[in-house]
C-alpha cells in the first residue's frame, strides 16, 4: 500500500484545527483575549489549520486515485 505522507498530516492538521476552532467559539468573549486585541487567535488559527488539512487532504486522496504516485 502506498500511503501519501499527505493524507495523515491533512487529518492530524483538520483534527486539531477543530478542536481548536471549538475552543475558541465556547471561549469567545473570555477576558484572556484582551492580550490579543480582543481577537479570538484560537478561533482564527483553528480556522487556518483546518483549511491547510483540508487541502492536504484533497491534494493527497486525488495523487492517490490520479495514480501519478504508483511505481
Amino acid at each position: 500500500m502506498n500511503l501519501d505522507i499527505r493524507i495523515p498530516i491533512g487529518a492530524m492538521f483538520s483534527l486539531i484545527g477543530i478542536l481548536l476552532a471549538i475552543y475558541g467559539l465556547m471561549t469567545s468573549g473570555d477576558p484572556m483575549y484582551a492580550k490579543s486585541l480582543e481577537m479570538n487567535m484560537n478561533l482564527y488559527w483553528g480556522g487556518a489549520m483546518l483549511v491547510f488539512g483540508v487541502i492536504m487532504l484533497l491534494f493527497g486522496v486525488f495523487t492517490q486515485f490520479s495514480g501519478k504516485n504508483s511505481k
